[in-house]
């Protein structure tokens, strides 16, 4: 079996896939994918490699003007037939009613779901896709995410942020000059949605050894390699370098693929993220705007690597955490669920009825291996997470935010996105060991005290 981080982007999506020592058979089922300079007119080869005959564009208004004029032009100067969908609004929403809006505008005639925009319009294209049955691609006009290789879309389902699992694009096209155009808040979100895999992957090893979560080290590979092809092009962002452009991309369609290979999001997301989620659900529930997804992650990151900077400090009291598990209140705590989330708190104390996080028996487990395997953990920190204060300088030198009140966001919110983060998935995070141990809520006050430091 060969080394995944040490195989180029076209070798990971080999149909064929690979077997893997995780016991899993991983593959990235893509047809075509190309990334490059001038790219844009092998939209035609893209539809030849699909079997395409009539496809149906999706893009907004921002990426029709940054690519979709030019693909409906090129389709239509090839003689390919195809439907071409805008969907409304200044700023369209992964969420219901787009999704809705672009299903009853599909024309049945059609065979493909072509998207050209980014993170939004390529979640929405693989949830129509999957709903009516027919493949996806996309068209990037941004290197802001890392979602485009993947097989899930994160999604608004009724003002909760949730990770739908349905199918990887078929096929990827990325112009790497187009991408380089995009505004600098989506080239800066590129990068902090990849910073974000040092938390995610850290997360993904403690969670295997306290609940037995899978986890594949190769997989974990090749999300390191990608964290560091992205890294390592930052440099040329403020220049809009296209060396350094295709550079980043290859790097966010990398950690697609692990996604991909994975069938999960865990090698991609872990606290940092749900720090977004949390932010856009209140904004939600305030109709209010929110900020870029990678913009927000990256300050999660931020936010992130404080809590762990705390965390070696800790030396696990058995007693302290039985007796926290013992004083939980459940009436409390729903009551704290309706303070955070306000109108989608039933749907989150479903979640918990569900999955049962607050278990005194689940809880017991946890924390015997939580205390059996301390002392990996902290190896493990270690191991992965970067120099706090050279990821700090990379992201404040190229002038991104850094800080909750960079994107408006109050400490209050701040402090409830961390307490609630636990609440909204079924996914082991730093802030779900935390509260094992007892700690939860002196490290909220920590959250607190240094989110603004």
């Amino acid at each position: 079996m060969p080394e995944f981080d040490k195989l180029s982007v076209e070798a990971l999506v080999r149909p064929e896939g690979y077997d893997c020592s995780c016991g899993k058979h991983h593959v990235c089922e893509l047809k075509y994918l190309k990334i490059g300079k001038g790219v844009l007119p092998c939209v035609t080869d893209l539809l030849a490699a699909m079997g395409s005959k009539k496809p149906f564009i999706v893009c907004d208004k921002n990426t029709y003007a940054a690519a979709g004029k030019r693909v409906d032009e090129i389709l239509t100067d090839a003689g390919i037939d195809h439907v071409l969908y805008i969907v409304p609004g200044d700023r369209p929403a992964p969420a219901e009613w787009e999704t809705g809006s672009i299903i009853m505008h599909y024309d049945p005639t059609c065979d493909l779901i072509l998207g050209v925009g980014s993170g939004v319009i390529n979640d929405l294209c693989k949830v129509v896709a999957h709903a009516i049955g027919i493949e996806s691609a996309i068209v990037g006009t941004a290197p802001s995410m890392d979602g485009y290789a993947s097989n899930s879309a994160s999604m608004e389902v009724n003002h909760v942020k949730v990770s739908l699992y349905n199918h990887c694009p078929s096929g990827i096209l990325l112009d790497s000059e187009i991408m380089a155009q995009a505004p600098m808040r989506m080239l800066w979100a590129g990068l902090g949605d990849m910073v974000a895999k040092y938390i995610a992957v850290c997360e993904w090893r403690i969670s295997h050894l306290v609940t037995g979560e899978y986890y594949c080290e190769n997989i974990a590979s090749l999300m390191r390699a990608a964290i560091k092809k992205v890294v390592d092009g930052a440099d040329g962002i403020p220049a809009r370098d296209p060396d350094a452009i295709q550079a980043i991309a290859e790097g966010l369609m990398i950690a697609g693929i692990g996604m991909a290979y994975a069938e999960i999001s865990r090698p991609a997301s872990g606290l940092e993220h749900y720090f977004s989620h949390m932010w856009e659900m209140m904004a939600l529930e305030r109709n209010q705007p929110y900020d870029l997804h990678g913009i927000q992650v990256g300050v999660g990151t931020v936010l992130s690597m404080k809590i762990y900077q705390k965390v070696p400090e800790i030396i696990p009291d058995r007693a302290k955490a039985e007796a926290h598990m013992k004083a939980f209140d459940r009436a409390a705590w729903e009551a704290q669920v309706r303070r955070i989330f306000g109108k989608t708190s039933d749907e989150i104390i479903a979640i918990e009825d569900k999955t049962h996080k607050n278990d005194p028996a689940r809880h017991a487990k946890r924390l015997d291996n939580l205390i059996a395997n301390w002392d990996k953990i902290l190896t493990i920190i270690k191991e992965e997470l970067p120099d706090y204060d050279k990821l700090i300088g990379l992201m404040r030198g190229l002038g991104m935010p850094t800080r909750p009140s960079d994107l408006g966001i109050s400490i209050d919110d701040t402090v409830s996105a961390y307490v609630g983060s636990r609440d909204i998935r079924d996914k082991y995070l730093s802030c779900s060991f935390l509260w094992d141990l007892g700690l939860a809520e002196e490290y909220a006050d920590y959250v607190r005290q240094v989110a603004e430091a």
